[in-house]
């Protein structure tokens, strides 16, 4: 069966960070020193090798990309300096951009002024929404009360609505995922029960992304996992507990408990991820898209007037804190409708995804390798 290549995959690819692709000859020092490769996934070796041949389809129907940590160990030890780990994150990028199927992720991640416009169109949108609303509806010198500008309950109907939104281009998207790499292909077979057995590991690898202590290098994983749980964390106040959070000026203990520390770990995992980029002081941090930024400085502007507006509002400062409130909510809708279903953050998404499927296409080559008919160990090499 022929397969069509692409001969400008590369020149693409490096719109999405790719840097020094033509470089690598595969030697395959990258994959020998990878703590998390095994049979059938062999990277960054097989992703490379089918970039550069501008294999689009092969790249398209990989899991490869999303199993990489990013631990950069793969380049500090590339002979060629061809920067296979940053390769990956181009990769993964890419990647989102062909499960994402109204395009908007392909103009994100290839426009930075596009990304910008339309993280400030959905600001100035919001902010003026939620203004007509609150002087409509309340009293701007009150924040919580029969007359609040922003009633809790309204808010709580609009970040519903938003999520159903988000619930709809992420499970669209990761369907589409789901037939590029498992459901469409003709080589594996994989049960139903399998699925079903084997889908707790989507909540283990969400909340714990337990292979990255794999990698020599532990600390990333921490900030990781402080970063996701505090985001988590502060999901689940605000989803739930929305008039908890909001009543006040006295502090419900029963919320803020959980909120502080979520808060802390937020703009401290920020503050060091930017600072981190900054510097380049690890070799994790030396590259860094225009998305990675524009996501870092979105969640640190959320995470920081959350916090401002908490304390005007327990200083009984209705006015600043309600001007303050729409100002945050400002920043939180694009963060959630542009870089949770098409840009940085739906890695976490992905990547869980991406660890269960990729368990079950191994158990699928193993069953087939069973059969008569099973294929060769050469074919099993390159499946993925």
């Amino acid at each position: 069966m022929a397969i069509r290549v692409n001969p400008k995959l590369v020149n693409e690819l490096e719109r999405y960070g790719a840097k020094d692709v033509m470089k690598c000859y595969h030697c395959g020092t990258c994959s020998a020193v990878c703590v998390h490769i095994g049979e059938p996934f062999m990277f960054p070796r097989h992703p490379g090798r089918n970039l550069q041949m501008g294999l689009e389809s092969k790249l398209r129907n990989s899991l490869e990309p999303w199993l990489c940590y990013y631990c950069a160990t793969c380049s500090e030890q590339c002979p060629r300096k061809a920067e296979p780990s940053e390769t990956m994150m181009s990769l993964r990028r890419w990647l989102i951009s062909r499960y994402d199927f109204t395009g908007f992720s392909r103009l994100l991640y290839q426009s930075w002024k596009a990304e910008l416009a339309v993280i400030l169109i959905l600001a100035f949108l919001t902010g003026a929404g939620f203004l007509l609303w609150g002087f409509s509806h309340g009293d701007i010198r009150s924040f919580d009360g029969p007359n609040a500008f922003l009633s809790s309950s309204y808010v709580h109907i609009f970040d519903w609505a938003m999520a159903g939104v988000l619930t709809f281009f992420l499970t669209v998207n990761s369907l589409r995922m789901w037939w590029f790499t498992l459901g469409g292909r003709k080589d594996i077979s994989v049960p139903w029960l399998a699925y079903a057995k084997g889908v707790y590991l989507l909540p283990l690898h969400f909340f714990t992304q337990m292979r990255y202590a794999k990698c020599e290098q532990k600390f990333p994983w921490v900030i990781h996992l402080i970063l996701m749980f505090s985001y988590i964390t502060m999901f689940v106040l605000i989803m739930f507990f929305l008039h908890a959070v909001q009543s006040g000026p006295a502090i419900n203990w029963n919320a803020h408990v959980f909120g502080y520390p979520a808060a802390l770990g937020l703009i401290g995992t920020c503050i060091y991820l930017v600072r981190g980029r900054l510097k380049k002081n690890q070799p994790w941090h030396v590259h860094s898209h225009v998305s990675d930024w524009m996501f870092l400085i979105l969640l640190l502007y959320v995470a920081v007037t959350g916090v401002v507006l908490h304390v005007l509002h327990r200083s009984g400062l209705g006015f600043a804190a309600n001007i303050t409130y729409v100002v945050h909510m400002a920043g939180v809708v694009p963060m959630l409708l542009v870089e949770v279903p098409f840009s940085k953050w739906s890695h976490m998404m992905y990547r869980p995804l991406a660890m269960f499927f990729a368990d079950l296409v191994a158990m699928g080559l193993r069953k087939k390798a069973r059969k008569p008919s099973a294929l060769s160990s050469p074919e099993l090499a390159h499946v993925s």
